[in-house]
């Protein structure tokens, strides 16, 4: 147990999955005693579940053994695993069937589901779900981005182009350097486009792929405008989200895409991929541009496409970025789980009398 900026923080027992470099897995001869003394000590009113593994599995069930409702909020896919397995594509497409089957079990004993998006929602439904399930953002706190989004707003240094004199045009990606996120096919599309253009591209974040970025990158003569930055501090974030011209997340299993609503809120265009959750956040042509997933060509012309725009084009592009990203404060967030929390209290209350 920790206090970090006010708030108590209870940890539980876990250990590296010796099948990925940065996951980390809980034993459930570990988890169950820990979460029920947790339980014990602090007898909630409501008990918020993030998952449905392991200490999310506890927590649906040793919550129920003693009467208390739960809230479950799904931000999971079979997608997001599937890459880490090494298995003959019959028996890949099984185990995502009993995947998704393990998810309705446990999450449909839930008093409410949420998801981060709409989209979420109707994939869960067309996954075999059939209790109610509400669309609740992510959020972000809007007003940590509203220096990025002032037109005074000095841009950080960059070097310019002995030419022209101005910086080169830069696209960001922020997220998880995994399989499933597919940041190596920014590198192939930036590969793809005009050498005149200078396009340079961010990359932050860790994860297996961040060395194998940097071959491709040498691979393909472009590793002097491929910056794979790792991870980085917060700071050093919302200087790349200042310093890019657009940003793009060409994922295909994201249910949200908390690195896009940021790169919205900091007044960034953006280039998604047409998959899942992520076109509920662009307006084609508007604020940004959707590609076919996996389509290196397409995702080359787009990257080309939204460099060739003026200034007041880009301009105006930008902008619409911040009336999409409106709707997705944390404020509206936390109000929203406050008013779920006790219509699921008082329910339980009613059920109990």
């Amino acid at each position: 147990m920790s206090t970090e900026d006010g708030v108590t923080v209870h940890r539980m027992t876990s250990h590296r999955w010796l099948l990925h470099p940065t996951w980390t897995i809980c034993m459930p001869w570990e988890t169950k005693p820990e979460l029920s003394r947790l339980l014990d000590t602090l007898q909630p009113d409501v008990v918020h579940t993030q998952a449905h593994f392991v200490i999310g599995r506890y927590a649906f069930s040793e919550a129920s053994r003693r009467g208390i409702p739960v809230v479950a909020t799904n931000h999971f896919m079979p997608d997001n695993v599937r890459p880490y397995l090494r298995a003959p594509k019959s028996l890949l497409d099984g185990g995502t069937a009993v995947a998704w089957w393990d998810l309705r079990r446990k999450f449909q004993s839930a008093d409410f589901i949420t998801v981060p998006t709409q989209l979420a929602a109707d994939l869960l439904t067309q996954n075999g779900f059939t209790s109610p399930i509400r669309a609740v953002s992510c959020g972000i706190d809007l007003e940590r981005f509203a220096h990025l989004r002032d037109d005074e707003a000095v841009q950080p240094a960059t070097v310019p182009d002995p030419v022209s004199g101005s910086a080169p045009p830069r696209v960001l990606f922020v997220g998880r350097l995994s399989s499933e996120k597919h940041a190596a096919d920014i590198v192939e599309a930036l590969a793809k486009t005009d050498p005149a253009l200078g396009l340079e591209a961010d990359i932050v974040g860790g994860g297996d792929q961040e060395e194998p970025l940097k071959e491709l990158a040498a691979e393909l003569g472009i590793a002097d405008r491929v910056h794979v930055l790792g991870k980085i501090s917060d700071k050093e974030l919302m200087d790349a989200y200042q310093r890019c011209t657009f940003f793009c997340m060409p994922s295909t299993a994201e249910l949200q895409s908390i690195a896009t609503l940021e790169a919205l809120a900091s007044r960034k265009p953006v280039v998604l991929a047409d998959a899942v959750a992520l076109p509920h956040l662009v307006r084609d042509g508007i604020n940004g541009f959707l590609f076919p997933p996996r389509d290196i060509e397409e995702l080359a012309s787009r990257f080309t496409q939204i460099c060739e725009l003026s200034e007041d084009d880009l301009d105006t592009m930008a902008r619409a970025s911040l009336d999409v990203v409106a709707k997705h404060d944390i404020e509206y967030t936390l109000d929203t789980f406050e008013s779920i929390y006790s219509k699921v209290i008082d329910e339980n209350i009613v059920s109990a009398a």
